[in-house]
């Protein structure tokens, strides 16, 4: 029985590898695996599911041990950089706008128990591809309400474009920061502000894992069946964001694993499956780097076709876009 409980929190991966058994669908516990000896094929099946979850398993461990070395680098808030001086116009008698094509600022915002470190590498990627404007926010670790850290994120970005004279800025958040962040656009009127939000691993509807975790409020709020996984599932009638979800097969945090897709009759969102690693490498693998930056640089595009193009109904996209890494 110990081994069982040990297993629990991978039973949505192994219900997603038998889904096509319709014998093995709706399994009580790991342990009814061993009265189905004669499935054909589950053996190498199993086998390759095994060696995949192992190399997952692997990376996200290596990715713990570096992240808690930089782990104090991220404790305290970033400095803000001063704004840019105006540039003085061609008759030298005003400020000249800055150019219509630059791209809004960034906003990064980390999981639970965690910091703005998680982004180093993330950070650095953009910035070698022309975003030069990232910024990350840090929430304490006592924060007890997604709502209170909505309305901080909220101020923060406030402050960002009155400090960079930009409009809108794009938002990515990690796990439970892309739960906040959502909160923001969709119940705080952050949709004026937030042009595109990518989630990495965030549970949208909820995830039943960890349940002795419940001691914390937040936790508590991350339940499917909350109240602010309910307030986030009403209507949001011409919401202007644009999501873009990256949900891994291979995240134990998430349970049921498509809890990490947006799926709201009323928003622009587009779900990308990735293949091949855990939780904690999302916003570290320089492939889903690659995916966020490309989300950012055209899903505004994509935005405003669809929303030309859609009068009625829902605006979710697919969810067979895809992304392997491993």
């Amino acid at each position: 029985m110990k081994v069982t409980w040990a297993l629990q929190p991978f039973l949505p991966l192994y219900r997603r590898l038998l889904a096509d058994m319709p014998s093995l669908s709706g399994l009580p516990n790991i342990m009814s695996i061993t009265s189905l000896p004669n499935v054909p094929g589950l053996p190498s099946r199993l086998a390759g599911f095994s060696l995949t979850l192992l190399k997952a398993t692997a990376l996200d461990l290596a990715i713990l041990a570096g992240h808690l070395l930089l782990y104090p680098s991220g404790i305290a808030q970033e400095r803000r950089g001063a704004a840019r001086p105006a540039l003085p116009g061609p008759t030298g008698e005003g400020p000249a706008q800055l150019p219509t094509h630059a791209p809004p600022p960034v906003v990064l915002l980390h999981g639970f128990i965690d910091n703005r470190s998680v982004f180093v590498l993330l950070r650095r990627s953009l910035a070698q591809h022309g975003r030069h404007r990232v910024e990350s926010l840090n929430y304490s670790p006592l924060t007890c309400d997604i709502r209170t850290a909505a309305e901080l994120l909220g101020r923060h970005i406030e402050e960002i474009c009155e400090r960079t004279g930009s409009p809108q800025v794009d938002v990515v958040g990690h796990s439970l920061g892309g739960l906040i962040a959502r909160y923001y656009v969709q119940r705080l009127g952050g949709d004026i502000r937030v042009r595109t939000l990518v989630t990495l691993g965030t549970p949208h509807s909820g995830t039943r894992v960890a349940p002795l975790a419940n001691a914390h409020p937040i936790v508590r709020q991350m339940r499917p069946g909350s109240q602010v996984i309910e307030e986030l599932s009403r209507p949001a009638p011409g919401c202007r964001t644009h999501f873009v979800s990256f949900w891994s097969d291979l995240d134990h945090l998430m349970d049921p694993l498509e809890t990490a897709c947006v799926d709201h009759p009323d928003l622009l969102a587009q779900n990308v499956r990735v293949t091949g690693i855990g939780h904690l490498a999302l916003p570290v693998h320089p492939a889903v780097a690659t995916g966020i930056r490309q989300a950012l640089d055209s899903a505004h595009t994509g935005s405003a076709t669809a929303s030309a193009g859609t009068s009625t109904g829902a605006r979710t996209g697919p969810r067979s876009d895809g992304l392997t890494v491993a």
